[in-house]
């Protein structure tokens, strides 16, 4: 038995031996592979580990302290009135704004607190994939007909993956419910109006924060990107006052939070996401040394940022080592991709559903990704399937959703999504 174990060791030594000894450093492809993995890794730490993902761990976080698992089961459980349960969990993303790998705190923490499956996974693809002002753009850019396919397509796979993802694992899910059922149950300390003002403060930060400039400089929306920190800082007093009045914050300690974001605005006027920074920074010391409910708060969000962020770290670096950034190479060439994804055949709607599935897109990048791919030979038919697996999944996203739910759910998860839009592909382009 020493000697099995011991002949293992010896043989991952040697593996890992020959990986360093044939290292192809200074290939200009691999150099230039290893690049665009930390250019990404960087842009995703400066673009959304701020901004998106520490608002996300702190309502995530609250989630589990705030809401009772109660309030959870009676609308998202097993057992919930499927109608409201699929309903509210399909039109979250016209909300939420977020992308994959935003969602996954939000995702883990209904999952955690007693969400079915099935509810819990329609709300994980509709989060990144029905952001309206994402399938605007994509109408006005891509065509009317894309716009709306996604728009529809969008809403009808959340739905669909949910329940199937139900129906697949029911026998667990009746076990998980049971299980859920069994532990006591808390009766909440607030109203329900207190505690959904306080989310959507929460969730008013993180949208206005990560709102995205629009294609033309007019109208409404470019109208909310010019204001998109004005916006967040109203958000955050709100947010603040909510803290003092209802979660017995003291109000003092808001107040030199707030001065402080102030002061580092007008020293860095050119830099919003410095005094966003100090806002969080000093919710975590407020947490920390606030009431025993605020100390768990913090807690639940230490723990999601840890369980998280370096998962997600890691396959960023790793979708940028074998994609690169939009508009750049990886490891494997662009011209492979234009050639998989061109035309509409089943080939083409099936590969462009598995590289939207694996690629990591930030919102709103996929659009102008496409609008080149389609330039470059690409079927509409391909381009919907890449829409619909594209912004719901990504290789950071799949590697912490399979610590979430498990190999096997997290595989059927992937599969469905793919088949699914490849399929979705197919139609369009034949109706097309």
């Amino acid at each position: 038995m020493e000697l099995k174990k011991e002949g293992k060791i010896l043989f991952f030594i040697i593996l890992a031996f020959f990986f360093c000894y044939f290292l192809p450093v200074g290939t200009p492809r691999f150099d230039n592979a290893i690049m665009e993995a930390l250019y990404l890794v960087k842009w995703y730490a400066r673009e959304h580990v701020l901004l998106c993902l520490v608002p996300a761990f702190f309502i995530a976080g609250a989630i589990g302290v705030f809401i009772s698992q109660n309030s959870v089961m009676k609308y998202l459980g097993a057992d919930a009135n499927k109608f409201i349960a699929y309903g509210v969990a399909s039109v979250s993303g016209t909300i939420l704004a977020v992308c994959s790998c935003t969602v996954l705190p939000l995702f883990a923490g209904i999952y955690k607190m007693g969400a079915g499956l099935g509810p819990a996974t329609a709300f994980l693809y509709s989060g990144p994939a029905i952001n309206v002002l994402a399938i605007i753009l994509t109408a006005r850019i891509l065509g009317l007909e894309l716009g709306f396919a996604r728009a529809i397509g969008a809403v009808l796979f959340s739905i669909v993956i949910g329940l199937l993802m139900a129906i697949i694992f029911r026998k667990e899910e009746t076990h998980r419910s049971q299980k859920h059922a069994n532990m006591p149950v808390s009766e909440p300390t607030r109203p329900l109006w207190k505690t959904a003002l306080f989310f959507a403060s929460m969730i008013a930060i993180l949208v206005f924060a990560n709102w995205g400039k629009p294609e033309t400089n007019e109208g409404f929306w470019f109208l909310m990107f010019q204001y998109k920190w004005v916006l967040t800082a109203i958000s955050g007093i709100i947010f603040g006052i909510i803290l003092t009045l209802w979660y017995e914050i003291q109000w003092w300690k808001i107040a030199i939070t707030i001065i402080a974001c102030v002061i580092t605005a007008i020293l860095f006027p050119h830099e919003p996401v410095v005094a966003f920074s100090i806002g969080f920074i000093g919710l975590s010391i407020i947490t920390l040394t606030g009431t025993d409910e605020t100390k768990e708060w913090f807690s639940s969000t230490w723990t999601f940022a840890k369980q998280i962020l370096p998962l997600l770290l890691a396959g960023v670096f790793v979708a940028g080592f074998l994609l690169g950034r939009p508009g750049n190479e990886g490891i494997i060439p662009n011209t492979w991709v234009y050639t998989a994804v061109g035309g509409n055949s089943i080939r083409a709607n099936f590969l462009a559903s598995i590289v939207g599935a694996f690629m990591y897109f930030a919102t709103l990048t996929e659009v102008p990704i496409l609008q080149g791919l389609i330039g470059s030979g690409m079927g509409k038919g391909p381009a919907l399937a890449l829409l619909l697996a594209g912004p719901a999944l990504s290789l950071p996203s799949m590697i912490v959703l399979n610590t979430i739910l498990g190999m096997k759910k997290t595989a059927i998860y992937i599969i469905l999504v793919v088949i699914m839009s490849t399929i979705t592909g197919i139609l369009f382009g034949y109706i097309l």
